[in-house]
């Protein structure tokens, strides 16, 4: 009997070690680790990678993306900079995720996309500028945010996000209109800001060593972005009392906007609209002058044979001129009586 109990057992460990490693923790910490191990059992639950020099490239991304059964996972105190899209979105059980004490700069907007069961996320001691306020935005089941010691200004947050428990002291906070919106989330939620004596307006210096909670910041100087819009929406009527008023405005628009456009691809007709109406002369064009001199000159009244004798030379010096090719262009307008009557 011991014997076939031993055998059963054999066969469990070796043919099933799946379900004999359904509960492991692996701790790979200090080991100088440049990149997550891809010997890792894909059944591992809480994964501790802790004071290595892990970057989170791509590689590490993939060896993550393995490890579906994960719920803690601890990057704290490595060398991440960047945190890209989907860096983590296969882990849909992950619980905890620590990547403290990094040197990340850029969180990328979907980051943290997949982690639909992440309840603590803590990213102190980092260098980051700037927040997305849709970063966030996937995690549903978030309940505390550590975001401690880092580089933030201002922190832009939707109404919609729920949190039980915020850390935002050592960050060089700007108690102006961008601040605004932390400022009101603040007041209207539920949530526990931990450490709230040290988290403190940096700027302006009349503010400083004022809580961000409290601080006094004038509303009539900051117009937000659904402000704006509804202070022109609400000037709007008083301008024409009517959509009249708006009809009129657009339809001058669309003129003004299709006059323009047909002076800039409609040249010719621009020119032949505004000005006179030109054309080249031909190399015929003499002879048709010559025909209208004639009919000119026996129209007009013999006066003596002095103005016959003198009308001849003028004419004789005008049909041996012949003009070339200069590009000049003839005038209808200009009366060729006039120069007859001259004569």
């Amino acid at each position: 009997m011991k014997v076939s109990w031993l055998m059963i057992w054999a066969e469990i460990l070796f043919l099933n070690p799946v379900t004999a490693d359904c509960n492991v923790t692996c701790e790979e910490s200090g080991k100088n680790l440049h990149s997550i191990p891809t010997n890792l059992y894909q059944n591992v639950i809480k994964l501790s990678l802790k004071n290595n020099k892990i970057t989170l490239n791509d590689t590490d991304k993939k060896v993550l993306q393995r490890l579906t059964n994960l719920t803690e996972l601890y990057l704290n105190e490595n060398v991440i900079t960047v945190l890209y899209n989907n860096s983590f979105c296969n882990l849909t059980k992950l619980t905890v995720l620590d990547i403290s004490n990094n040197h990340i700069i850029t969180v990328h907007q979907a980051a943290f996309a997949g982690l639909n069961q992440l309840s603590k996320l803590n990213l102190f001691h980092n260098n980051i500028t700037q927040l997305d306020s849709d970063v966030f935005t996937s995690l549903k089941s978030l309940t505390v945010l550590n975001l401690q010691d880092n580089l933030l200004k201002s922190f832009n947050i939707k109404s919609s996000f729920k949190l039980i428990t915020i850390i935002l002291a050592g960050n060089p906070w700007n108690c102006s209109c961008d601040l605004l919106d932390l400022q009101k989330w603040l007041t209207i939620s539920n949530v526990t800001m931990e450490n709230e004596n040290n988290t403190v307006c940096a700027f302006p210096n009349t503010k400083k060593i004022i809580s961000i909670r409290t601080a006094v910041i004038q509303t009539t100087d900051c117009i937000t972005h659904e402000d704006f819009f509804l202070v022109c929406f609400k000037e709007l009527p008083l301008l024409g009392k009517s959509w009249t008023f708006l009809v009129g405005v657009l339809g001058f628009v669309l003129s003004t906007t299709l006059l323009i456009f047909t002076a800039i691809k409609c040249p010719t007709w621009y020119r032949y609209l505004i000005s006179y109406s030109h054309r080249r002369l031909k190399e015929n064009d003499p002879e048709m002058f010559e025909q209208e001199f004639s009919a000119d000159m026996n129209s007009s009244p013999t006066v003596s044979g002095t103005n016959n004798e003198h009308s001849i030379v003028i004419f004789e010096k005008i049909h041996s001129f012949v003009p070339e090719e200069d590009g000049f262009i003839e005038d209808k307008y200009i009366d060729t009586h006039g120069i007859s009557e001259e004569s």
